[in-house]
């Protein structure tokens, strides 16, 4: 059986500037990194590996330049690293990119039966959490998501139990292979990788799949294929609050002029 691991490639977010002018993301200069929660996806497609043997493939699509990331996978441990890359591929949304993954998975799939996709919670430049439920629709797979820990994989009754991190509660959850899952931070700690597994990932092959590969509807991917898009990208300003009285030595005097501030603007009613 196959696992399938989803990583992205993205802009380290502290130190992204954005253009005033044109209010763009400046890209020059910026160091690209492996989006974090797809570190946490990664590690768990190795760890399952290392108890019950499947194979592991890392997926991502984006530039011909996130073969960077592809290789930090290899080094890690992965067998096979597939790169999704193509100009009409650009500009896609979230609908767009999970139609594109969901197609490479089934690719995969005709080679090597794919039991598992796992994807992280979500992107740090996009923050939609929409790409890996997007793919379990698609393919018609069950959908585990906010999973902080992978409690047994039982491959002969093809089954899975995880336990889902809720809002002050957590969830054991069990269900059929195929499955998509996404993890939290909270699920392990990304292993690193050893020299001798960084030097043979140069000479690893990175697979470069286009859309002659995957033959997808151009209307249905990319720019093209996306009903939502990014109107504006701007840097929120914060202008300074005005100072009222002395909190720290006059808690009272300050708290008495803030309700006679609030008051006066008729921004509460006694």
């Amino acid at each position: 059986m196959q696992i399938v691991a989803c990583i992205k490639q993205v802009p380290d977010t502290t130190q992204v500037q954005i253009d005033p002018v044109t209010n763009t993301l400046v890209r020059e200069g910026i160091p690209f990194i492996i989006n974090p929660y797809d570190t946490h996806a990664l590690e768990a497609a190795l760890r399952l590996k290392d108890e019950s043997h499947c194979r592991v493939t890392a997926i991502s699509m984006g530039p011909l330049n996130a073969e960077a990331t592809l290789r930090r996978a290899l080094a890690l441990g992965v067998d096979r690293a597939v790169l999704l890359s193509d100009r009409v591929f650009g500009g896609a949304d979230t609908l767009a990119t999970s139609n594109v993954l969901a197609t490479a998975i089934l690719r995969l799939n005709d080679e090597d039966e794919v039991g598992i996709v796992l994807c992280g919670r979500q992107t740090i430049d996009g923050d939609t959490a929409q790409v890996g439920p997007g793919i379990a629709t698609r393919l018609g797979y069950s959908q585990l998501t906010l999973v902080d820990s992978i409690i047994k994989l039982d491959l002969d009754q093809r089954r899975i139990r995880v336990r889902r991190k809720l809002e002050g509660r957590h969830e054991i959850v069990e269900a059929p292979l195929p499955v998509m899952i996404t993890v939290v931070r909270e699920i392990n700690r990304p292993r690193y990788p050893i020299v001798p597994m960084r030097l043979l990932s140069r000479e690893r092959e990175v697979e470069v799949w286009g859309n002659r590969v995957l033959k997808l509807d151009v209307r249905q991917i990319g720019l093209k294929g996306s009903p939502t898009w990014v109107n504006r990208i701007f840097s929120p300003q914060r202008d300074r609050g005005e100072i009222i009285g002395d909190g720290a030595t006059d808690p009272v005097g300050a708290a008495n002029l803030l309700v006679e501030k609030l008051l006066s603007k008729d921004l509460v009613a006694l």
